[in-house]
């Protein structure tokens, strides 16, 4: 199963939207992708697992409110979602292989949150950094909706100002892990995301075919 679900993943990384890493990408030495998943601790879990992926940093993003901390986005009238920025080496990892990631590890069908968490905090989106990532994201977009057959309502949308959210939140699976897979596994996030996606699921390094 171990072995299946490796190759799934492979052959995912090839052929979502049948793009590459660019030349600009290959050129350069880092570059920085940014999603809104639902909750920041477990997409920031996902991506620190993912090879080329240097650093994971959980905040908010997308609203309306300078500084704001996680009481008032979890309101939810500032507009912003909670969100991961990942910076990553392209010449291991490219920003299509990213956003395959992404796609197969949320729930782009709901339009209020993901999971247990509700409404707009914890919305998704994929927040492109420049015109290349914009392309690519629209296509692997289009992608994940032809294998679907559903309505994706996860926007693509231009990169806003990123906050940074508080220490505690940071690494939150590394900190607290026992709290963090009992959060993970009550909220249903695995659950949900294997009945979408089936052997595309991505819910990280897997354990016999599937993360804890």
């Amino acid at each position: 199963m171990k072995k299946k679900f490796a190759a799934a993943m492979a052959t995912l990384f090839v052929t979502v939207g049948g793009f590459t890493a660019s030349a600009q990408d290959k050129m350069s030495e880092t570059k920085i992708a940014t999603f809104a998943g639902g909750c920041f601790w477990c997409i920031e879990s996902d991506f620190d697992k993912v090879p080329g992926v240097l650093k994971t940093v959980s905040g908010y993003t997308g609203g309306k409110t300078d500084n704001p901390t996680y009481r008032e986005v979890s309101r939810g009238d500032t507009g912003h979602r909670e969100a991961l920025q990942i910076t990553y080496d392209p010449k291991k990892v490219s920003y299509a292989q990213l956003l395959t990631v992404f796609w197969h590890s949320v729930d782009p069908v709901d339009s209020g949150g993901q999971f247990c968490d509700r409404g707009v905090p914890y919305e998704t989106a994929v927040f492109v950094h420049n015109d290349e990532q914009r392309k690519l994201a629209d296509a692997s977009k289009a992608q994940a909706m032809k294998e679907l057959g559903q309505k994706i309502f996860t926007p693509v949308e231009t990169a806003a100002k990123f906050y940074r959210a508080e220490e505690y939140h940071q690494d939150y699976h590394n900190k607290k892990p026992l709290r963090y897979k009992y959060y993970r596994w009550n909220c249903g996030r695995n659950q949900k995301v294997e009945k979408l996606w089936g052997d595309k699921a991505y819910t990280g390094i897997p354990n016999k075919g599937k993360s804890s």
